[in-house]
Formats: structure tokens, C-alpha cells, sequence
């Protein structure tokens, strides 16, 4: 959808999809436009759960030959699965949200934007969680309208979509007596783009951390690995007040957590 013009802005809504890391220079023959320096969600890879909307932004830089008007250029980011970005774009894919074009001289402007994730329906494997390609929907439109040349613009790498992941901590008995001993417990879980809802992450180790009462300091205490449930539990001994908290990193598929601290009275 083509929207109106607000001062030096151009805003477009509802076009295509969604991006990556900073990118080479990439010209569409049909169209004269040329996009240079494409970053997606600041480089880093884009993290969705199972409910709530994503909308990374991205940046880049437009050309377009003389005699095309701004607002009649136009360069929407995309991902795609396909093994051609026309077939990736016809298939379905990540798509822009919108677009704001500045103006930067007669033929070129600075652009702004955010991609548009809906999970329930823009993501329906969890095998989508992995890498997608990028590429950037060219298209030059007529004064009356009509679109005049289109043509799909590749070379601007990868991202990476990963699926949300949570843990949980919960340190028992509290208060607890000191040199006692300690039970803490977690779940790990991870969204599930199939069921729509976050689910057990087995097998994925866990460091448990403890940051002494005063202090802002979290130290590591053990690393622990979730049974096929995604269950966390070990012992500790208590000594001082504190809190503790359960923490992972990221792999290939899935994003990082860190738990909400729990603390713990020592008597």
C-alpha cells in the first residue's frame, strides 16, 4: 500500500518483509533503484515467541534514476525461504511493516522501517527458526498510479529468526537456616510455532547464579542440564542472603534467557 506524503517523508505500509546485517550494494536492471547499506534489527538476530508481534527495524539507503519522483521509488526489505526471492516472496515470507523515506538530494533518500512478525501466522514450523535469506522488493510506480517496473534485489545476506525461550527459579525453604541446605529448581521452555505455546526444553544446560545481599554481582555457582522436560534442580548450602537466578545462552534455533531472581533469607 502507497501512502501520502508528510514534508520530506514518504511513509509506505503494508509492502514486504524482512532483513538482515549490513549489506553490499544491490541494482535492479528494470528499475534503475539501488539500496546500500541494509541493517536489519541492528545486526542482531530476531528473537519471536508464540503471541505477541515482532517488529524489528531496519535501515538503509535508496537511488533512483532521474526523471522517477520520490514517493514513486520504492525498496521494501524481505526474508525468504525460497531459492529464488521471487519464489521466496511468492511463498510467503517476512514481511515490511513500513517504510519512511527522507529525502536526500533529487534521487536518493535515507529510509527507516520495521518488519512485521506475527507468529500465529507468519511462522507455522519450528524449522523456520533458522537462516533467511534477505532480499528487497524494487519498484518503480507511474503518476497515475500504475506500477510501472518491479524487480528483486538480492545480495544482502542472512538473518537469523530464533524461537523465545524462559526459565523459571524458585530457591526453597525460605527463610532458610544457615549452612543449610538449599533446593533450587527451574523450568526451561521455548516456543513452540506449531502448538502456540511455550513448551519443555530438554536437555539444555543452565548456569544457576548468585548474587550475595549489597552486592551487584552475580556469581556462578554450577551448570546444570534440564531433563527431557526441561526441568533444572540442584542443591546448594546457604551462608548469606541472597538471590538466585537460572541463566542460558543462545544456540542456532533459540534465543537466550536469564530468570527472575529468587531471594533467599539465611537465618
Amino acid at each position: 500500500m502507497r501512502a501520502g506524503r508528510s514534508g520530506s517523508a514518504v511513509v509506505l505500509a503494508g509492502a514486504l518483509a524482512l532483513g538482515a546485517f549490513t549489506a553490499p550494494t544491490a541494482q535492479a536492471a528494470d528499475t534503475g533503484i539501488t539500496v546500500t547499506e541494509l541493517v536489519i534489527n541492528k545486526g542482531k538476530p530476531v528473537v519471536v515467541g508464540t503471541n505477541a508481534e515482532v517488529t524489528p527495524d531496519f535501515t538503509f539507503r535508496i537511488s533512483w534514476p532521474s526523471g522517477v519522483k520520490i514517493g514513486d521509488a520504492e525498496a521494501d526489505p524481505f526474508l525468504y525461504h525460497g531459492t529464488t526471492a521471487a519464489k521466496g516472496a511468492e511463498d510467503g515470507g517476512i514481511y515490511t511493516g513500513s517504510v519512511t523515506y527522507y529525502e536526500a538530494g533529487s534521487h536518493a533518500a535515507d529510509c527507516d522501517g520495521e518488519l512485521y512478525i506475527e507468529p500465529r501466522y507468519t511462522l507455522d514450523s519450528n524449522s523456520d527458526a533458522t537462516t533467511w535469506k534477505v532480499a528487497v522488493s524494487a519498484k518503480i510506480w507511474g503518476s497515475n498510479g500504475q506500477l510501472k517496473s518491479h524487480e528483486y534485489l538480492t545480495g544482502f545476506g542472512t538473518v537469523q529468526v530464533k524461537r523465545a525461550a524462559k526459565v523459571t527459579a524458585n530457591a526453597t525453604p525460605e527463610p532458610v537456616a544457615k549452612g543449610g541446605t538449599l533446593t533450587v529448581k527451574g523450568a526451561i521452555t521455548r516456543a513452540d510455532w506449531v502448538k502456540h505455546k511455550y513448551v519443555g526444553f530438554g536437555g539444555k544446560s543452565a548456569k544457576l547464579q548468585f548474587r550475595k545481599k549489597g552486592s551487584s554481582t552475580y556469581t556462578t555457582l554450577k551448570t546444570v542440564t534440564a531433563d527431557s522436560a526441561g526441568t533444572l534442580k540442584t542443591t546448594v548450602k546457604a551462608s548469606v542472603d541472597g538471590s538466585y537466578r537460572w541463566t542460558f545462552g543462545a544456540t542456532s534455533t533459540t534465543g537466550g534467557a536469564t530468570s527472575v531472581a529468587d531471594y533467599v533469607d539465611v537465618k
